[in-house]
């Protein structure tokens, strides 16, 4: 199935300046965003502290429950409708010597909304130093994922494939957590699941390009490189456009009908492929073209002297 005709020639690489101007415009709001924040709004995995999801028999108001955890020194506790009114999720820094403090949150709502039936759909508790290692642990598997696929597209292809591969895939996991950042949403291991996806999804549609153009270029020999670039790219155009939109279709189904857990993941995957796919033709290519511009300029310049 083709959704764009392979003789279609649209000039991609004369629109990298345009390119080059937005991918910089949304990486600069990302890093305005990043200080702005103070930083990632990292979730419970990360920080370390105590989650309870309850749901009452009927609605009660947000300003009401942090009342009755303000009498427990628990009010500065981050709570929130999840899903419905009827359901808060309530999310408590770690404490020292507070005993049991799910218990305690639980014995407290109890007590004070005797009328109004509760029950306990969840309980979570992670350690500061827990959640320590499991920040460095996600730096770490995604440094790894990305060094392994330097080595990976340098020994396939050539160094060039995989700086422009690189560079795309930091591209890519910046812009994302750049928009979480803007909305505000917590970064999860499940949101770290989702980052290391989005490097497979953007690699992949990056891989079909690479090897397109090492196809064309000993096809199409008296062509110029800026040339062969831009027939593979028209040529895998698209392959491109159907698999993300295939992708995307089944992300915004999770996302609409997967429930509260799953909607910051699927969040994170709608944002990664867009932004995966436009840099596969934007940022990938321009960037090999750049690193091969600059190497035959350099034999010109041994030439000449």
């Amino acid at each position: 199935m083709e959704l764009i005709k392979r003789d279609i020639n649209i000039n991609f690489l004369a629109k990298r300046k345009a390119a080059l101007f937005f991918s910089l415009s949304l990486i600069l709001i990302s890093f305005i965003s990043f200080v702005g924040h103070g930083g990632f709004n990292f979730g419970l995995d990360f920080t370390g502290g105590t989650q309870v999801e309850i749901n009452f028999a009927q609605p009660v108001e947000i300003s009401e429950i942090r009342i009755v955890l303000g009498r427990i020194n628990l009010g500065n506790s981050e709570i929130k409708e999840f899903g419905s009114p009827n359901e808060i999720l309530i999310t408590t820094e770690q404490m020292e010597n507070i005993g049991s403090i799910s218990k305690t949150i639980i014995d407290a709502l109890r007590l004070q909304f005797a009328g109004n039936s509760l029950i306990v759909n969840r309980e979570e508790y992670v350690g500061p130093r827990i959640g320590s290692e499991l920040k460095k642990d996600a730096v770490y598997s995604i440094s790894l994922a990305l060094l392994l696929l330097v080595i990976y597209i340098s020994i396939r292809f050539q160094f060039k494939f995989a700086v422009g591969a690189i560079v795309a895939l930091v591209h890519d996991v910046v812009i994302t957590l750049g928009v979480f950042s803007l909305f505000d949403k917590e970064i999860t291991l499940s949101i770290v699941a989702a980052l290391l996806t989005i490097v497979g999804y953007s690699l992949n549609d990056t891989i079909v390009v690479s090897d397109r153009i090492r196809e064309n270029i000993k096809i199409l020999r008296r062509e110029t490189f800026h040339t062969i670039v831009n027939s593979s790219l028209n040529q895998t155009l698209s392959r491109t456009i159907i698999t993300s939109l295939t992708t995307l279709m089944v992300v915004v189904i999770l996302f609409l009908f997967g429930g509260e857990i799953i909607k910051d993941f699927a969040f994170a995957l709608m944002v990664g492929i867009t932004i995966g796919t436009y840099s596969s033709l934007f940022v990938a290519t321009p960037i090999v073209v750049a690193f091969h511009d600059r190497q035959e300029n350099k034999k010109k310049l041994r030439k000449l002297v």
